[in-house]
């Protein structure tokens, strides 16, 4: 489990995040969501050790070292906003990039990569800057998976997707989350795609937690308003 307690981040003279506390668990998808600028970005950044932050990040029970590297070494992936895939490599390159935090044996793209994204098999030689927008998201999460993370981070995936993409995408959260093995934390602003995921919802405003709960006992109506105001 990832367990985060006191997390306040600030940019410049300018406090982003007041004290957060968050959990995620295996075999689950805790959903963040809330309004843009509300410090959904940041939270994630700082979990993923992008930002230097106050307060502290435990993975099953042992802190995580500071800094991005570190992070995704212990089992940290981070799916970023914007997908970022490096436009001149290929598909197969953008792939390897996440060999950088493995051990040399372990360096190679598992076959069930392709399993889940059958479109990038296809596409291996073609260059990331010429995929679509829903390729290039799901070429960001396949390199995310490729470090064989126990933690998944991912910055609002279905944004500027068309809707067949969406549905594959939200195929393979449930999927990942129904291993078992690995912990989800997903920011969305798709209050649908969110809430169909979900095992825990946190709210975020003025990036104070609002809302924490798992999503069998949320009401929806009343979430939707938290995260909609």
């Amino acid at each position: 489990m990832l367990e985060a307690k006191g997390i306040t981040l600030r940019y410049g003279g300018s406090q982003i995040l007041h004290g957060i506390d968050l959990s995620a668990e295996k075999g689950q998808v805790t959903c963040v969501m809330g309004l843009n600028g509300m410090g959904k970005t940041s939270l994630l950044k700082a979990l993923a050790g992008r930002h230097p932050m106050q307060g502290t990040v435990t993975l099953d029970g042992m802190p995580l070292p500071d800094g991005a590297k570190a992070r995704a070494q212990a089992g940290i992936a981070y799916v970023p906003q914007g997908r970022e895939v490096f436009p001149a490599l290929t598909v197969a390159e953008n792939l390897e990039v996440g060999f950088a935090c493995l051990p040399r044996a372990e360096r190679r793209v598992l076959p069930e990569i392709f399993d889940l994204f059958p479109v990038l098999a296809e596409m291996r030689g073609r260059r990331g800057g010429d995929l679509s927008g829903g390729q290039q998201q799901q070429l960001a999460i396949a390199r995310a998976l490729v470090t064989r993370p126990k933690v998944l981070l991912l910055d609002e995936p279905t944004e500027g997707i068309q809707p067949n993409i969406i549905a594959q995408i939200g195929t393979v959260i449930a999927g990942l989350r129904d291993r078992g093995d690995m912990a989800v934390v997903l920011v969305e602003q798709r209050f649908d795609f969110a809430w169909g995921l979900a095992d825990r919802i946190v709210a975020l405003r003025r990036g104070e937690v609002l809302r924490d709960e798992a999503r069998a006992g949320a009401v929806r109506e009343e979430v939707l308003a938290d995260v909609s105001v």
